[in-house]
């Protein structure tokens, strides 16, 4: 297809990005705050990991109903009230007087920050074609690995220079400005288009490149939760994704910390490594996950063969996170981490681009949480797990070996469960052009 002129829906992808940015330097800040916080509230590790998956109690039981949500209300309403409790919860944290406080604050987080990843899947469906969307997944997703690459540097600097309570405000602050941006810019592609927003031509694009309908859902949402749930291919995804979950919530959680207690580094220090990472998975992703892959796709090569050969390729890559277990330097774990990062940063770009394509009509926010669910139960035990093995061992590197085992557990799920990358078809539907 010609490409035409106007560049709305890149704008909203990076509107998209600007969100996913916010959102994970809310939730990656309480690793860099370990040591200060920790010793402020005499927590041990195996009590600042359960702290630390607080976040992902609330958020993964909130995903099916955020989805639910967003298939009903629409992406605008859903997550501009989010990012109103976004702030709350910041704030709350920087006034905690008491460990349990920040609990609280944490569970409110998770709750708020739900429609995140539905959402933004969601938006991509109604807003881009299907041979674009790897690129526009690599752009909303590198939010998450930005996050790391600027955010925790910026909260490192603040903790050190100031405290580990002025970090909160700072994110604080961020939510509002994503707030404003965010009710000023975002809307459907029609609503766009009638704003004169957009041009007609990029719109045509869009709807003729097979964007989802904006004003289609489900005539019943709890049906249509319980009819995915019994497709295989949503478990397929979903368990996938949830074995290069557990490594990614493991290093999300734990990398600023395993570098201060295993390479005794400063806050400071483990901050700006934990960067790196994350900035070769921002690479990886925007390349290979979304560029390349659209590039191969739209000239021509089998969709459903390109998209699983990168997961698979991606998943083996991502066993190199194991090689840290066996580092006795900053440097060579940094990279053994880093190179396996990047892997998983493959997997998670494509596989996020997946709900918005085989989805059944209507129902892509429902679809998206399901597989965020799942993928965050690995996450909600990560953190935990990998601080009563370093309570009983002593060492990080069990934890690192464990992170391999579930790798290949997600491995073999995409390779015999997920099946062909086509659409599921759809139940029954309504129109309702309140939700466009």
């Amino acid at each position: 297809m010609t490409k035409p002129r106007g560049k709305a829906r890149w704008n909203i992808a990076l509107l998209m990005g600007f969100g996913i940015l916010i959102n994970y330097i809310d939730r990656l800040s309480i690793s860099v705050t370990q040591t200060p916080l920790s010793q402020e509230f005499g927590l041990t590790a195996t009590e600042f990991g359960i702290l630390s998956s607080a976040f992902l109690w609330s958020y993964a039981i909130m995903q099916i109903p955020s989805g639910m949500l967003l298939d009903r209300f629409g992406v605008k309403k859903i997550w501009g009230a989010s990012a109103v409790l976004w702030f709350i919860a910041s704030v709350l944290t920087a006034v905690a007087s008491g460990a349990w406080i920040i609990v609280l604050a944490r569970v409110l987080l998770g709750v708020a920050e739900a429609p995140a990843f539905p959402g933004a899947m969601k938006a991509t469906g109604l807003w881009f074609p299907r041979h674009e969307r790897g690129l526009c997944t690599a752009i909303f997703d590198s939010g998450t690995r930005l996050a790391n690459v600027v955010g925790l540097p910026l909260i490192a600097f603040t903790v050190a220079t100031w405290g580990w309570r002025e970090a909160f405000w700072v994110q604080a602050a961020l939510s509002l400005v994503f707030l404003a941006a965010f009710v000023w810019k975002y809307s459907g592609p029609a609503a766009k288009l009638h704003k004169k927003a957009m041009t007609a031509e990029e719109y045509k694009y869009i709807v003729d490149g097979g964007a989802s309908s904006e004003s289609v859902r489900p005539k019943s949402d709890l049906a249509t939760v319980g009819y995915l749930l019994r497709q295989r291919k949503v478990w397929g995804l979903s368990l996938g994704l949830a074995g290069a979950g557990y490594v990614l919530w493991m290093l999300l959680t734990w990398l600023p910390g395993y570098m201060q207690k295993s390479m005794d580094q400063s806050i400071l220090q483990s901050g700006i490594y934990a960067a790196v990472p994350a900035l070769a998975m921002f690479i990886s992703e925007l390349t290979i996950g979304g560029w390349w892959v659209d590039r191969v796709i739209g000239r021509g090569a089998n969709a459903d063969k390109v998209r699983k050969g990168v997961i698979v390729v991606g998943m083996l890559v991502a066993l190199l996170t194991v090689g840290a277990a066996f580092s006795h330097s900053a440097t060579t774990a940094i990279i053994w981490i880093a190179a396996g990062s990047a892997g998983i940063a493959l997997v998670y770009v494509t596989s996020n681009s997946l709900p918005a394509l085989i989805a059944p009509e209507g129902s892509a926010g429902s679809l998206a949480a399901i597989v965020n669910c799942v993928n965050l139960l690995a996450g909600v035990a990560a953190p935990i797990a990998t601080g009563m093995v370093v309570d009983i061992t002593g060492s990080f590197a069990f934890a690192f070996i464990i992170g391999g085992v579930a790798l290949v557990g997600g491995l073999l799920s995409y390779l015999f469960l997920m099946g062909r990358l086509e659409p599921i078809p759809a139940r029954a539907v309504v129109h309702d052009d309140a939700i466009a």
